[in-house]
């Protein structure tokens, strides 16, 4: 389990620096005065079926004070799920479906798992579904959540009230505008993690190469 909580939080992040005080945002709880404007936010991400990009991650192991960086593309397809595909340091793909795993390596090696019988699995995936599909429901159904800004520009806090995500994340914060640009995880061992997306683009169609990632070998 330990093994597919960190492929999975490994997905999910982007850029403050490790020490910074991302604390600011937990200061204003969304409220019913700035609750249309959280759910037109989310109901402009969750336009789009499917979402194409780039990525910077950071992983920042506290215990170590490491930083370890990678860069890569990334796939948002709704109804079936996300690829990172990592071109620096080491290249390697990741798939991640509604209920499996797929970690591709350069030479075709692949592995394989499945989340039948891993409740804990199954619902961080579905939280990474719902946090870059725009799920209004399914954040205030997960989390306590912080909001700040407009649709030009705002910033979310998302403390979990779920046991199995709340055990490995203690707090989570988004930055954007119409689209996800900056996401970063504070996990309960004090790492941290973080994505920048950019250079965001919305096909109407994924290629025949890009859905096949998605099919189990």
């Amino acid at each position: 389990m330990n093994r597919i909580a960190a492929f999975v939080l490994f997905l999910f992040v982007t850029g403050l620096s490790a020490q910074s005080s991302g604390d600011e945002i937990f200061r204003h709880p969304l409220e019913a005065k700035n609750m249309n404007v959280f759910r037109m936010i989310c109901s402009g991400l969750a336009g789009y079926p499917f979402i194409k990009g780039n990525f910077e991650q950071e992983k920042f192991i506290n215990r170590q004070d490491r930083h370890l960086k990678s860069s890569g593309n990334f796939i948002i397809a709704a109804g079936l799920g996300m690829v990172w595909d990592t071109e620096r340091p080491f290249p390697s793909t990741l798939v991640l479906g509604k209920d499996y795993l797929i970690q591709s390596r350069p030479g075709g090696q692949k592995t394989v798992l499945g989340a039948r019988g891993n409740d804990t699995f199954i619902r961080l995936a579905e939280v990474i579904n719902t946090v870059f599909l725009g799920n209004a429901q399914g954040l205030l159904d997960n989390f306590d959540v912080y909001f700040t800004g407009s649709s030009a520009a705002w910033e979310l806090g998302l403390s979990p009230r779920n046991k199995t995500i709340g055990s490995f994340a203690e707090k989570i914060i988004m930055k954007g505008d119409a689209a996800i640009k900056f996401i970063q995880i504070f996990e309960q061992g004090g790492d941290t993690i973080k994505y920048i997306l950019n250079n965001h683009s919305y096909p109407a169609e994924l290629t025949i190469h890009e859905r096949t990632l998605f099919s189990l070998p």
